[in-house]
């Protein structure tokens, strides 16, 4: 008997080593579904396009994450290989998930990789591109399938709803360059004398979910840094989509999800190749590896969800002697969003003076808060949110729900250039941001913090 006690023991003490050391208090629900056009469409992103996609690298993907709290709270994640969604059809998707499933707005976060290698979807980035009736007509018949797609995934992740252990950690990456601050031809030599400049987020944030005995089963990460690697013709999702299909080539039965933090002004560099858009996305998934192998700090409490839009408010609009005289200009794109405008306002009668900004959070017990901010968002917005919200671990996501222009902050807007002003014309809005963009936008976003707070109190 002595002898057989040290061994039961030795065999109890290895079975307690694999059971994990907290409950699976929550569910969870995952779904894949592909969204590459199923015929060569206008390509997204770039200006400089001028006929439609030849092919493909791989396919472009639609993903849904369902998590639900031990009270049966419910929030739906859903990622897309897109440059952007617009606010139509977030929208439509968006009702049509409610109707189906039942879940509100707030518990409803739409989230774009804004790859540049993707379809133009809905009127997203539409004065960017000289489309004839046929490709307009693409356009919205691809729209139509992008929803349908997206409720195909909302099923999947609703059908494998099960107990899961949820678990959040932080890693970092280097690859992202503040591409105002770093003349692209510069950064290798700037890399290596370590001289590179002006603000980045390197951030990784990771939510696992795992199987109750602890086997890994989806990954949620962000990373903040444009998906701009690439500009030929070939469908692919950049270099999210390969840290995507490089996580789940490490962790076979694994879905990784991907959102785009607040990377509007940084990009990739360098870039141009296919085997640099692959070492980027093998860099993501190293972040995310050596958060999943350290320890996580496990999901417990309850989930919150909040969803709220703003007045974001314009600068002086045109009038209509500056309309028509950008109708005749020689700049294409300014001429083409002046027929956008004299659009709206003859089914409107006016040029709207805000745009209804979009901004959610949601938080995950104890472990997390998600914030989803519309538009492609300057870094300056989460270094600055993550030292204004309260203390704990924040997670601030840009393009998503609707990518209807560049938000700049402050500085950005002064200092002017494309995210400060020109990328306006692109994205059809007829003016650059009130001088209050930025406090407007993180007032929001600490107001919408403290409704959080009354709800859960």
């Amino acid at each position: 008997m002595r002898a057989i006690l040290p061994l039961l023991l030795v065999n109890f003490w290895c079975f307690s080593a694999l059971v994990p050391a907290h409950a699976a208090n929550w569910k969870a629900g995952v779904g894949s579904v592909v969204i590459t056009p199923p015929q060569n469409m206008w390509m997204s992103g770039y200006a400089s396009r001028d006929r439609p996609a030849q092919g493909k690298l791989h396919d472009l993907f639609v993903k849904a994450m369902l998590l639900e709290d031990a009270r049966g709270h419910r929030s739906l994640a859903l990622t897309f290989d897109l440059v952007g969604i617009d606010r139509a059809t977030s929208q439509e998707i968006c009702r049509r998930i409610h109707d189906e499933f039942g879940l509100d707005r707030s518990q409803i976060a739409l989230c774009t990789s804004h790859t540049h290698s993707g379809p133009v979807v809905g009127r997203n980035l539409l004065s960017m591109y000289a489309l004839d009736q046929e490709q307009l007509g693409l356009v919205r018949k691809y729209t139509d399938f992008l929803a349908d797609q997206t409720l195909a995934a909302v099923k999947q992740a609703v059908q494998s709803h099960a107990p899961v252990l949820a678990e959040a950690g932080d890693g970092s990456a280097d690859f992202a360059v503040n591409r105002r601050n770093n003349r692209e031809a510069d950064v290798p030599a700037l890399r290596e004398r370590g001289e590179l400049v002006g603000p980045v987020d390197h951030d990784v944030p990771v939510l696992a979910l795992k199987h109750p005995n602890g086997k890994l089963r989806a990954v949620l990460f962000g990373y903040a840094c444009h998906a701009t690697v690439l500009s030929g013709m070939d469908w692919c999702g950049d270099w999210p989509g390969y840290a995507q299909i490089e996580i789940e080539s490490r962790h076979p039965g694994v879905t990784a999800l991907f959102w785009a933090g607040c990377g509007a002004d940084q990009n990739p560099l360098p870039r141009r190749t296919v085997e640099l858009a692959q070492k980027y996305g093998r860099m993501a998934a190293d972040a995310v590896d050596q958060v999943l192998e350290t320890k996580l700090q496990p999901v417990s409490g309850d989930l919150s969800c909040g969803y709220q839009e703003i007045d974001l408010k314009l600068g002086d609009l045109p009038d209509a002697d500056q309309i028509k005289a950008d109708l005749e200009s020689s700049n294409v794109y300014i001429a083409r969003r002046a027929t956008l405008l004299q659009e709206q306002i003859q089914a409107d009668g006016r040029l709207a003076k805000t745009y209804p900004y979009p901004i959610q959070a949601w938080r995950l017990g104890n472990a997390a808060t998600l914030t989803f901010l519309g538009g492609e968002v300057v870094v300056d917005y989460s270094l600055r949110l993550k030292m204004e919200l309260p203390a704990g671990r924040h997670w601030i996501a840009g393009y998503s729900n609707d990518v209807m222009a560049y938000i700049p902050s402050l500085r950005v807007l002064r200092e002017g250039g494309y995210e400060g002003a020109s990328s306006m014309i692109y994205y059809g809005l007829p003016a650059i941001w009130s001088a209050d963009v930025e406090e407007q936008v993180v007032q929001g976003v600490l107001k919408l913090h403290q409704q959080l707070d009354e709800i859960e109190r």
